[in-house]
């Protein structure tokens, strides 16, 4: 069990869409990536989420970059699940991030598919034929969902045949216990909550009520929840684990 009695699964965003102008807390290069994850999983986090980039610094989802960052991060023995993002910032056409997913010669143990990106459905079909768990990513409370129409109604009209390697990762704009609430009636697959910069802080609070996947990370916000900037992503798993067994125990609530 973990720290005082925590059951909320932490999720940790290891760099995201930044880049170098976000600060020093962003890693970017493999060496950093792998030392930032190596402190956020002895600090709780019990799974990460990495955007893979190039010597350059550009995401990709090459098997070039994607493989030895994964060989690296567990060759340095981390062990929590590791997943990467298959989104648009990495690879704009979808039949290109087909060609690439396909052309992985090292697996991460999950992907995240974004579902108001064109391509969404074959994307994560592809990945569940290679044996990768998908992430589907819908955005929820926001003026503007993306490109596709209605996420949430692309990830419901996908055929959900296997549960278990399923999850809904939920980006809330707003903590707001409404938009939480008419998810109980969705496939029974795993949901994961959290929220960008402001949001960040009051969606994993949420989270934590509705007994819900939390996560954190420099990837999504770059300050604590007393405003202070975050030095390292270990400083903000070490401060969500720290709000959530502070606060009120996961309620009831259940999918």
């Amino acid at each position: 069990m973990s720290p005082r009695g925590l059951q909320v699964p932490v999720s940790v965003s290891v760099n995201g869409a930044r880049n170098a102008a976000d600060g020093v807390a962003v890693p970017l290069s493999p060496q950093d990536v792998v030392e930032s994850v190596l402190g956020a999983v002895a600090a709780g986090a019990g799974e990460v989420l990495v955007h893979p980039r190039t010597p350059c610094g550009r995401e990709s989802l090459s098997p070039r970059v994607v493989g030895p960052l994964l060989e690296a991060l567990r060759g340095a023995g981390v062990s929590v699940p590791l997943s990467v993002s298959a989104g648009i910032g990495a690879e704009p056409g979808p039949a290109r991030r087909l060609e690439r997913v396909r052309s992985w010669t090292v697996l991460p143990d999950r992907a995240a598919v974004h579902f108001a990106e064109p391509g969404a459905e074959e994307l994560a079909q592809a990945l569940l034929a290679r044996g990768v768990a998908v992430d589907a990513v819908v955005p929820l409370g926001g003026e503007d969902a993306g490109p596709g129409a209605d996420p949430l109604a692309r990830f419901l009209a996908w055929p959900v045949r296997d549960p278990a390697r399923i999850r809904l990762v939920v980006e809330l704009a707003v903590a707001d216990p409404a938009l939480v609430a008419g998810l109980r009636w969705l496939p029974p697959v795993p949901l994961l909550l959290f929220g960008r910069e402001a949001a960040a802080w009051p969606v994993l609070r949420l989270a934590a009520r509705c007994g819900a996947g939390a996560r954190t990370g420099v990837g999504d916000v770059l300050h604590l929840p007393d405003g202070r900037p975050a030095r390292s992503n270990a400083e903000l798993v070490a401060a969500a684990r720290e709000v959530l067994g502070s606060g009120a125990a996961a309620t009831a609530w259940s999918r």
